[in-house]
């Protein structure tokens, strides 16, 4: 008996793997592996999300009106150009779907998230890597990679797992050099996270350009990761592309309620904000100070490098914190096999893990 055959591809991808959330024994981890912010989501959010309960035989607002408009509000932005999906991810996809297909290239950056890759190859699409430069994206080195075939350009600004960042005039060059029927797809998940100057999370671009969509997610200091929910800020012309393939009721209502609520919860985000920008210092401070060398990050997570040695290394490193009960994030797949990613917690969690490295570090030397 014959069986159905997937697109040719399709077998090639590998499947997406997230952070680990348990460890051996039981019991409630330190669980620092999914770069989730320490602080939950707003107390709104939750309201908001619980009242959604009350209405659970409806179907949901298709348009997602109340999350749109929340977030333009936010930003001054016009909501007929806001796409939302269940995370980023969904997003990503749709973008690859409407614009990649046999024959056409998308480019990603060494380091860059790992689903480009899997909704490239899942669009029958060749995905096109380009080197980086420092563990950050180099603007040279993509364009190099550019043929005719090349259709959209996929850049994490920052970028996860490294935590490095483009500056907007870096961007603005990139946007300018690619030929005009590229899409320019700027990955801003942690943007709310970014205290550079220099920075621009691509809303600029898409008000000035006709081929540039930023992406935004919930999942990240929103805390609404269990939620699925994310947005694109596009061109009308790709507004009106992705709102034809988008499924018609692709966002919950509890999703879309709780999400309004959280873009107008001010005061919580900045709390976030600012309890990144006092740990992440300290944990780079502290973590440099045990002999590892870490990434400078502009994001709520790190990227920590460990020497090629059984004893010393990555896996030894992350066995190690998993027998202290936290999790960490190792990021072989994203072609970094000798480092750990960690992601900024609570106080405590900070300090514990820490400490647990500097033990680490005393049980290698021994």
């Amino acid at each position: 008996m014959s069986a159905p055959t997937p697109r040719p591809g399709i077998l090639d991808i590998e499947i997406y793997v997230p952070g680990e959330s348990s460890v051996p024994g039981g019991g409630k981890p330190i669980k620092l592996s999914s770069n989730e912010t320490p602080l939950g989501p707003s107390p709104r959010a939750i309201e908001a999300y619980r009242a959604a309960a009350a209405d659970l035989e409806r179907y949901p607002d298709g348009q997602a009106a109340a999350l749109r408009n929340a977030i333009a509000k936010r930003y001054g932005l016009d909501a007929g150009r806001i796409v939302c999906g269940a995370g980023s991810d969904e997003v990503l996809v749709m973008l690859a779907h409407a614009y990649l297909g046999p024959g056409d290239e998308g480019i990603f950056t060494e380091h860059g998230f790992l689903v480009y890759r899997i909704a490239i190859l899942a669009c029958g699409a060749t995905p096109v890597v380009a080197p980086e430069t420092n563990f950050t994206a180099d603007v040279d080195a993509i364009l190099a990679k550019v043929t005719e075939r090349t259709k959209v350009v996929f850049l994490a600004n920052p970028n996860n797992p490294t935590g490095t960042y483009l500056p907007i005039g870096e961007v603005r060059r990139l946007r300018s050099a690619l030929p005009g029927h590229v899409l320019l797809v700027l990955d801003a998940a942690y943007a709310e996270y970014v205290r550079r100057n220099d920075y621009e999370a691509g809303l600029e671009l898409v008000a000035t350009t006709d081929n540039t969509v930023m992406t935004r997610t919930f999942s990240k200091i929103y805390g609404l990761a269990a939620l699925r929910i994310g947005w694109a800020y596009c061109p009308q012309a790709v507004a009106d592309v992705l709102n034809r393939i988008r499924g018609p009721f692709n966002m919950s209502s509890a999703s879309i309620a709780a999400g309004a609520a959280a873009m107008a919860d001010e005061r919580h985000i900045m709390q976030a904000v600012q309890h990144n920008e006092t740990w992440l210092q300290h944990l780079t401070d502290e973590i440099g100070k045990l002999g590892f060398t870490v990434t400078p990050s502009v994001g709520n997570f790190l990227l920590i490098h460990f020497p090629n040695d059984a004893k010393r290394g990555a896996v030894a490193c992350d066995t190690f914190l998993k027998s202290r009960g936290i999790i960490v994030r190792r990021v072989a797949g994203y072609g970094l096999p000798h480092c750990l990613r960690v992601t900024v917690g609570t106080e405590a969690e900070n300090l514990a893990v820490v400490a647990a490295l500097a033990e680490f570090v005393g049980a290698a030397k021994s």
